[in-house]
């Protein structure tokens, strides 16, 4: 529940510019096209979580089949007993398929403000659309993507609440933010996930605390998909030729 009540955040910025409704720059355009929030496809990694006095270390393997793509590797610094072992298999089997939604595709692109443009980088300031019905968080938060004009990827994004809100009855968020950073794409690799820190404060039932921080870093990536092989076109294809990975 917290991980979903994280993604909120709280970071007020003046606008510099308001584009023209409806529109967005082309490379801004191109950028969040491609974007996505979870980082490239077929790439494992270890992910690293820390939470107050608690730490979980996993690794996912997207080439495993459906449930056997995590494995717990330690849990709060030590090796994970036979116990934790038992808890971390039930709760994958809890967990859902689905991939978690874009952020980029709530946006309201009449919304876009211009914040900053410098040589390397520009950011943009986006409102979000209301979603499903009953959504009540949507309307009180901003999402700041900032775009590496160079290789032209989203190399940052902020969502944030910029006043307090109650997503359900008896709770109240006053504070949310999250920040999810990825890697700069080069010719071996793509543009990853690198981490996410989410920052919360509010309350439940008017008296239990909600305060929470959590940082998840996105380590060790090892291409995870299938190696395609690369031909020249003056050769004939050689079956024993080794495969040249192109992720």
């Amino acid at each position: 529940m917290l991980r979903r009540l994280f993604f909120s955040l709280l970071l007020t910025l003046p606008a510099l510019t308001v584009l023209r409704a409806g529109t967005l720059p082309p490379e801004l355009d191109r950028a969040l096209k491609l974007f996505r929030a979870e980082g490239a496809p077929n790439w494992a990694y270890i992910q690293t979580t820390e939470s107050g006095d608690k730490t979980l270390v996993e690794h996912f393997d997207p080439s495993k089949p459906e449930f056997s793509r995590w494995t717990l590797l330690k849990k709060n610094g030590a090796a994970p007993n036979d116990s934790n072992l038992k808890e971390y298999r039930d709760r994958l089997s809890r967990r859902t398929s689905g991939t978690a939604p874009n952020v980029k595709d709530q946006i309201d692109h009449s919304t876009c403000e211009l914040l900053s443009d410098e040589i390397e980088r520009a950011t943009y300031r986006f409102r979000l659309q209301t979603g499903e019905k009953g959504d009540r968080s949507a309307a009180h938060m901003n999402v700041i993507f900032t775009l590496h004009k160079g290789t032209g990827v989203i190399e940052r994004v902020e969502l944030s609440a910029f006043e307090p809100f109650s997503p359900m009855f008896t709770v109240k968020i006053t504070e949310a933010k999250t920040t999810m950073l990825y890697s700069l794409p080069t010719p071996e690799r793509p543009a990853l996930l690198q981490q996410i820190t989410m920052h919360i404060r509010g309350r439940a039932m008017w008296f239990k605390s909600l305060d929470a921080d959590m940082v998840v870093t996105y380590s060790e990536h090892t291409f995870a998909g299938k190696r395609a092989v690369s031909v020249t076109p003056s050769e004939p294809e050689n079956p024993a030729r080794p495969a040249v990975a192109t992720p």
